[in-house]
């Protein structure tokens, strides 16, 4: 199913599997199969049930079958939170961080000025002051601006449940462990403990309180969008102004005498967005290109150990992830190939899942490879990891 790592499937999937509803459940798979045009066998097992006890039946539960290469399983595990409140708590539906004042006072802010700039450029186009497909595309930039603010401020990090445990790889490389002194929990490497948050962010850069929430590895992408589609904005408006200036020779293009002062003070405030915007850009892209987010690189400036670093840089895969490039320009959540690596930390059901996919896939190489765990022409196979969170031990 190449197409089927969607969390709404996911989730979808979980719920009706968790209530144990059968007809539901083969409506779901015909739905699935007449969206994305595969053919899914409704006798496979795809799904592992963590429930069951193998203690207490003689017949251990029979391992999924791995697919192969290319190819995509169903975690039908959910366990999401269902409760409808708001605030950065493990526990919580929405994540919202209401704790800082001053943090909802500036997000609040970015909201305001978007709209100004967007009333500010209609009424030029009602007045004729601008052709109106200038303002459309304007007042369509600062929309998905605005949206991109939303998800950004409305999305979790990456904050680092209670249950988090490391990787298999990094228990191969490293005896001990850092673990959050706050938190109580397993601190996966790259990630800080916000003090306004409450909570741990994996791939932490900086807390952000013009978003009124903080900049991690889940929400990087809607934040780099937001900071595009502003700068795009402002940008987009001196350019407009700029050329009525110094290029407009006759009455028609003039503005309006009741809007040139609503121009005026809007140039001000392009200004003052197309440079910090810009500088926000420079220090996203320094932190992609050479791994090193915003605490970590003052940190290290502040120690003289910037030569010291051995970060590699982070592909762009873990940040607008594997759904394609049509998905990079919308503030849609991204799908990670692997969500345990980009996140730094897994979970005990995963590594347990994980562990025996692998002994099942090593007893099958040593008997031949036969049946669906073979190696086909040399190649591993790839599992593909579902968002998890919080999952309980």
């Amino acid at each position: 199913l190449e197409s089927g790592n969607d969390s709404t499937i996911n989730t979808a999937i979980g719920t009706t599997t968790s209530q144990n509803q059968p007809n539901e459940r083969s409506v779901l798979r015909s739905c699935l199969s007449s969206a994305c045009g595969c053919q899914i066998d409704p006798s496979e097992r795809l799904e592992y049930n963590y429930s069951y006890k193998d203690s207490s039946s003689r017949n251990p539960q029979p391992i999924p079958r791995i697919r192969a290469p290319g190819e995509h399983y169903i975690d039908t595990y959910n366990d999401q939170p269902f409760a409808f409140s708001f605030g950065t708590g493990e526990e919580k539906g929405v994540w919202m961080n209401s704790g800082d004042q001053a943090g909802s006072i500036m997000a609040t802010l970015v909201w305001l000025l978007m709209t100004y700039s967007a009333v500010t450029v209609t009424l030029l186009t009602i007045t004729e002051g601008i052709p109106p497909i200038l303002g459309m595309i304007y007042t369509f930039l600062c929309a998905m601006a605005l949206a991109s603010h939303a998800k950004t401020s409305l999305t979790d990090p990456g904050s680092v449940p209670r249950s988090a445990v490391p990787q298999e790889e990094q228990r191969r490389e490293s005896p001990s462990h850092s673990m959050c002194g706050q938190c109580q929990t397993f601190k996966p490497p790259m990630s800080h403990h916000c003090r306004i948050c409450n909570r741990c962010v994996s791939r932490m850069d900086h807390h952000c309180p013009w978003m009124n929430n903080c900049v991690g590895a889940a929400n990087l992408k809607h934040f780099m969008l937001f900071l595009i589609y502003t700068w795009t904005c402002a940008a987009y408006s001196l350019v407009l102004f700029g050329w009525n200036y110094f290029f407009c020779a006759d009455e028609d293009c003039t503005f309006h005498v009741l809007v040139i002062h609503l121009v005026r003070a809007m140039t001000f405030l392009c200004i003052g967005a197309f440079l910090f915007t810009s500088s926000m850009l420079m220090n996203v892209t320094y932190g992609l290109m050479t791994g090193i987010g915003t605490i970590d690189r003052l940190k290290k400036k502040a120690t003289n150990t910037m030569s010291q670093s051995d970060e590699e840089p982070i592909p762009l895969k873990d940040v607008f992830g594997i759904a394609g490039y049509h998905t990079w320009p919308f503030p849609v959540d991204p799908v990670f190939d692997d969500y345990d690596r980009v996140m730094g930390y897994s979970t005990p059901q995963r590594l347990v899942r994980e562990q025996q996919f692998m002994d099942q896939a090593a007893a099958e190489k040593q008997q031949g490879g036969q049946g669906g765990l073979k190696n086909r022409q040399g190649q591993a196979f790839e599992m593909s990891k579902w968002n998890n969170e919080s999952a309980p031990v």
